[in-house]
């Protein structure tokens, strides 16, 4: 299965795109934890694409692209930002860091999906599940 899709830089659209790429996979065999721990990286990787990348801007689009092979999950989210310096990136759960904002999504998503890799100075990221399947 793949999918590749632009969508406009809106939050508001965000939960009903997750949901359709859900409605595709849930079928699949996939356990609901992992299914949950998909939603929720693929919902923080938008948001950061639509708020920090796009900054908002609805003349810009987040390119999404999932691919399904038959023991993995593929995620591409790319925005139209500059990017960012990911090296740089203060662990959330330090003391100093607790009361900070930032970076808490990709903390996430580093923790939920099985590789999280960035690319194009952090406007492209890429979330891989390696997926067991319920029987």
């Amino acid at each position: 299965m793949k999918i590749s899709e632009k969508i406009p830089s809106s939050l508001e659209r965000i939960p009903s795109f997750i949901s359709t790429i859900i409605e595709r996979i849930r079928p699949l065999g996939i356990p609901e934890e992992e299914i949950f721990n998909i939603r929720l990286s693929l919902e923080e990787a938008l948001v950061n694409a639509v708020k920090y990348g796009n900054k908002l801007d609805p003349q810009l689009t987040v390119e999404v692209k999932v691919q399904l092979d038959s023991d993995k999950l593929v995620i591409e989210v790319k925005d139209q930002g500059e990017g960012f310096d990911f090296e740089k990136l203060e662990d959330p759960t330090k003391e100093e860091n607790i009361e900070k904002v930032r970076g808490r999504g990709i903390f996430l998503m580093k923790n939920l999906m099985d590789e999280v890799i960035f690319k194009e100075k952090g406007s492209r990221v890429i979330m891989i599940k390696f997926l067991r399947r319920e029987a």
